[in-house]
């Protein structure tokens, strides 16, 4: 191998690594979760992992340098979004992965929190698909309005955790009740699926969240408006999956 080669070979790989020192942040992780549910502003990222906005347009510049984000400016705002959406969340939900099954304070903290918090087997995407097209099931989606109204599974509705005690008499009884939100340890699913277990409700998390199931191709939908209900299971058929 030619000295060219070899230097060629060594830069790429400083290249690459600007990718891997932008992921290694848990700060930047998180933000690359708040961006997976759809664009958004510095000040809305902020407050979404409620940390300092200097901070996290600090954090955000070097998501930028590594190719993850990029940014457009909306007048006096900087909007943000991830470069390519199936790619990057492939790139987090791979770490996820190997730290699931390697690390044993990853396995640790499962067990402990999210295991013991919900026992039961959450439904992989091929069964949701086939439970919903069965009518077996009402899909939930328990993230805020917003980020619903920028991306959902298709035919899901939405019931934000924070109303669930407000429209919970307006879902159906004779339906298993499956709900997700941002991600595979989002609290909001696991929130939700005890409260409605609680009330007499069979209910399941879906495996992941909204980022995984766009990410994997399957049918997603917008709303412009800025809230969709329980109540409107009641008057219209869920569209297919």
């Amino acid at each position: 191998m030619n000295k060219n080669t070899v230097s060629a070979k060594n830069e790429l790989f400083a290249h690459f690594a600007r990718v891997a020192k932008a992921l290694a942040s848990p700060v930047r992780m998180e933000l690359l979760e708040a961006l997976a549910q759809g664009e958004r502003s510095v000040d809305e990222l902020a407050r979404a992992i409620e940390i300092p906005m200097a901070n996290t347009s600090h954090h955000l510049q070097v998501l930028r340098d590594g190719g993850l984000v990029s940014s457009r400016r909306d007048g006096i705002q900087m909007i943000y979004r991830l470069t390519d959406e199936k790619e990057v969340t492939g790139i987090v939900a791979g770490i996820r992965r190997v730290a699931e099954a390697q690390l044993a304070d990853v396995d640790r903290i499962v067990r402990q929190v999210f295991a013991r918090r919900d026992s039961v087997l959450p439904v992989d995407h091929r069964e949701l698909r086939r439970l919903a097209r069965s009518g077996a099931v009402t899909v939930i989606d328990v993230r805020p309005s917003n980020e619903f109204a920028a991306g959902h599974v298709k035919g899901a509705i939405n019931v934000p955790v924070a109303e669930l005690d407000r429209h919970i008499k307006e879902l159906p009884r004779d339906r298993e009740i499956i709900a997700y939100c941002r991600g595979p340890y989002c609290v909001l699913a696991y929130k939700a699926v005890e409260r409605l277990r609680e009330r007499g409700f069979r209910a399941r998390r879906m495996e992941d969240g909204f980022p995984e199931w766009k990410a994997a191709g399957l049918p997603v939908a917008h709303s412009e408006r800025p809230v969709v209900t329980a109540s409107a299971s009641r008057r219209v058929e869920d569209p297919p999956l």
